[in-house]
């Protein structure tokens, strides 16, 4: 089996300006849910390819603002960690969403 992404680079662009316009009108706070919603964009556009050419397409069952407790939680470890606790919560994000993925 193996994995196939289909990430075009207009959708990467309206991605990226999407989260830079809601970080900034939200003075940074928003970039705590960025990762959940990259860990989704790039999971829902991909898929995976068996053998025999049979393929499932992979999808992220996250939602931004249904794990504010998690978010939350972060933030503070964030802050009390002074920024080091936000490099082990973008990997934290990839396990969840990962755990939060089933393939269609």
């Amino acid at each position: 089996m193996k994995l196939k992404a289909d990430v075009a680079i207009f959708d990467i662009i309206g991605h990226l300006l999407m989260w830079l316009i809601l970080s900034i009108i939200t003075l940074g706070i928003g970039l705590f849910f960025y990762p959940y919603s990259f860990s989704k964009f790039i999971i829902n556009r991909t898929s995976i390819i068996d053998e025999s050419g049979v393929s499932w397409k992979l999808k992220c069952n996250i939602d931004l603002f249904s794990d504010i407790g998690h978010v939350i939680l972060w933030i503070i470890i964030s802050v009390l960690t002074l920024g080091l606790g936000f490099i082990f919560y973008f990997y934290r994000v990839w396990n969840y969403a990962l755990n939060n993925t089933v393939a269609e």
